[in-house]
């Protein structure tokens, strides 16, 4: 989770006008860009099987990713993946297809339980051989579906939840995750392996998780489409919590569509996840019917210039892109606001500590009954005995001040809880769409991607995530441009379950503008 907290923010803004690219070292790949639809053809003639589709991925991941210089957005290869597509391919013979994702390649955040022969360890060592039993909910969806679970993708530890000094991407037990077009830039977090993998093309699709920020800021900066859904939308259950407010696990991928694709297949009413009750009237099992070229025409979309005016070469991007809406027939409301966003920082710090503590506790009490460490306290311990390779570059400050806390009866969670709630939904976002009766709002999602930084830890200063993650409401980002080659995406959200209305806008935005590039492995950027 990329938590876009004022007590994080840093003041610095780096630029890189000018700066020229180093010779491209990558080449071509046999599955570059290839959408799930272009996969699954080429399996129904006969071209490709699953089992190779498979292999070409992994091939190309041994190559780029787990090598010394590479991106190290794996964490882990699922040992089991091959034999799975195998029995898919089986099926597929047999006049069995079970959907679109049959047979199709994808990775998944190593945050999300599997009962199989992998790992989940939030990227830290103190996790491994906590053998989970069962899959996440989402999990046992995604391979009834009759994807491929090729593997896990590596992220900021503990989703970006320990120190308020991290380095994204960076985790004890996957180390730094590199941003595929310039190699020594970040790849935002906390579901940084999610968005370097998919863009990379290192599968075809990827699921990432956000509290805040964390799908549409890796998204962004890696050049891909994320979609953060409705809190309950998919469910929680088998994923390392960090907030039971905000948490969601969410798609990434190279188009809307590959992501629409997978957003309804993993929807479903789970008895372990409360949240999903209150979606059951209101999804889809289908969200590629919502994938509409038209999907700007006539739409009101409310500008929040809020996160400009930080960076001339993002706000170029954002105008460039209103104009390109405008064109397409979108109805722009100029310089909408979106409450009194100051007062949020140190509420959500607030409620997410205390959340933190309560559900990571409840999360190892859930697990084999002669696992060590069965509480927060207890990973503290483990942190400060094994700091040389847990804590080389940055402490533990977050885990030590939720352990602080009380519980989720405490006034001053409840406060924090009522005025995030508050600010967010009912003088924000709910304010601002019905007061100017819009369709979505749309903001820039980030800056360009700044230097990887171990010591100091991260340097950004644009977000536009704090809104929807806190209202628990959808957010959507696709690549607007890029700057001096470093992408920049686009963030279109709105109010509870509006996927559907986000997915026919974001589509329509991104076949108009063709934005993406496609990552080029540059080991840095040269300046004149």
């Amino acid at each position: 989770m990329k938590l876009r907290l004022q007590t994080l923010l840093i003041a610095t803004l780096i630029f890189w006008a000018g700066c020229r690219p180093q010779t491209q070292t990558t080449q071509a790949f046999e599955l570059e860009e290839k959408t799930v639809v272009e996969l699954q053809q080429m399996m129904e003639k006969g071209n490709y099987s699953s089992v190779a589709i498979c292999q070409l991925y992994i091939d190309r991941i041994k190559a780029i990713d787990q090598v010394e210089n590479g991106l190290h957005a794996v964490i882990e290869l699922n040992p089991d993946a091959l034999s799975i597509a195998a029995a898919l391919d089986q099926e597929r013979a047999a006049g069995k297809v079970r959907g679109p994702l049959h047979g199709i390649p994808i990775m998944i955040k190593d945050n999300i339980n599997t009962g199989d022969q992998m790992e989940t360890t939030a990227g830290s060592l103190s996790l491994l051989g906590s053998d989970v039993e069962k899959d996440a909910f989402i999990v046992a969806k995604l391979r009834e579906a009759g994807a491929v679970l090729l593997g896990k993708t590596n992220l900021s530890e503990w989703a970006n939840f320990r120190s308020e000094r991290s380095s994204s991407g960076w985790s004890g037990r996957g180390r730094q995750t590199r941003n595929p077009y310039v190699l020594d830039r970040s790849p935002c977090g906390s579901s940084s392996g999610s968005g370097v993998a998919v863009s990379a093309n290192l599968c075809t699709i990827t699921i990432g998780t956000e509290t805040n920020g964390s799908i549409v800021c890796p998204s962004s900066l890696n050049g891909v489409v994320g979609i953060k859904p409705t809190v309950g939308l998919w469910s929680r259950s088998g994923i390392i919590p960090i907030s039971k407010t905000q948490d969601t696990a969410g798609p990434m991928g190279r188009t809307v569509a590959d992501a629409a694709v997978l957003l309804g297949a993993l929807v479903g009413m789970d008895a372990e996840d409360e949240m999903t009750q209150d979606s059951l009237a209101v999804v889809y099992q289908d969200y590629t019917q919502f994938l509409d070229l038209d999907g700007l025409k006539g739409k009101r979309i409310g500008i929040f210039r809020g996160p400009m005016g930080m960076h001339e070469g993002v706000d170029a991007i954002m105008e460039q892109s209103f104009l390109a809406m405008k064109k397409a027939g979108a109805i722009l409301v100029e310089s909408i606001e979106l409450g009194e966003m100051h007062y949020l920082g140190n509420a959500e710090y607030e409620l997410l500590l205390y959340e933190f503590k309560d559900g990571l506790n409840a999360y190892l009490s859930g697990l084999r009954s002669d696992f060590p460490y069965k509480n927060i306290e207890d990973l503290i311990q483990y942190n400060k005995e094994n700091s040389s390779e847990e804590m080389p570059y940055f402490q533990q400050e977050i885990f030590e001040l939720a352990y602080s806390k009380g519980n989720l009866t405490d006034e001053a969670y409840q406060e924090a809880y009522a005025l995030c709630q508050k600010i967010s939904r009912t003088d924000g976002i709910d304010l601002a769409v019905n007061r100017h009766n819009l369709d979505a709002i749309v903001a820039p999602t980030g800056d360009p991607a700044w230097k990887i930084d171990r010591i100091n830890g991260d340097n950004y200063r644009i977000s536009s995530s704090s809104m929807p993650a806190m209202s628990g409401y959808p957010n959507i980002t696709v690549p607007a441009g890029n700057v001096q080659g470093l992408p920049i995406g686009i963030s279109f959200f709105s109010t509870a379950y509006k996927e559907a209305e986000l997915i026919a806008i974001a589509y329509s935005f991104e076949q108009k503008t063709k934005a993406r590039i496609v990552p080029k492995l540059l080991p840095t950027l040269v300046l004149p």
